[in-house]
């Protein structure tokens, strides 16, 4: 019995890492647009966008840097970076282009993507966040 138990816990350890998928685009379109018109969620996404609003810190639980950037399509998405294990985002401003991966999250306000660091755990593929030729993970 116990070990099925812990067959059982071992399999659903190895299902969280895997249960995340990644949604590309063909031809350079922007797999946030195709996530945001699925309504969909955990889904590793890429984008690239104008920062068009700096939030304060999310500070409930583990503390992120949280802004919003304007993508080329117009729709916006919060980014939610957790400065507990990645470096915040140093010197960012209203109007700087900022480059991002992690995973996405569906809202009607255009969703957001968290996810944007490395997993200590490495249960998790590593997100980024990328300013002024800086890669924040």
């Amino acid at each position: 019995m116990r070990i099925r138990i812990f067959v059982l816990i071992a399999l659903l350890g190895a299902g969280s890492f895997t249960a995340c998928r990644q949604l590309s685009e063909p031809g350079g379109g922007s797999s946030v647009e195709r996530a945001f018109e699925q309504r969909d969620r955990d889904v590793q996404v890429q984008g690239e966008g104008v920062v068009t609003r700096i939030l304060t810190d999310d500070t409930k639980g583990s503390p992120h840097q949280r802004f919003i950037v304007r993508l080329a399509s117009g729709r916006t998405v919060l980014i939610q970076h957790n400065i507990e294990l990645a470096p915040r985002v140093a010197e960012l401003k209203e109007g700087d282009t900022v480059a991002f991966f992690g995973e996405y999250i569906w809202n009607d306000q255009g969703g957001l993507v968290h996810w944007t660091h490395h997993d200590p755990a490495g249960r998790h593929v590593a997100g980024w966040v990328k300013h002024n030729g800086r890669t924040f993970q």
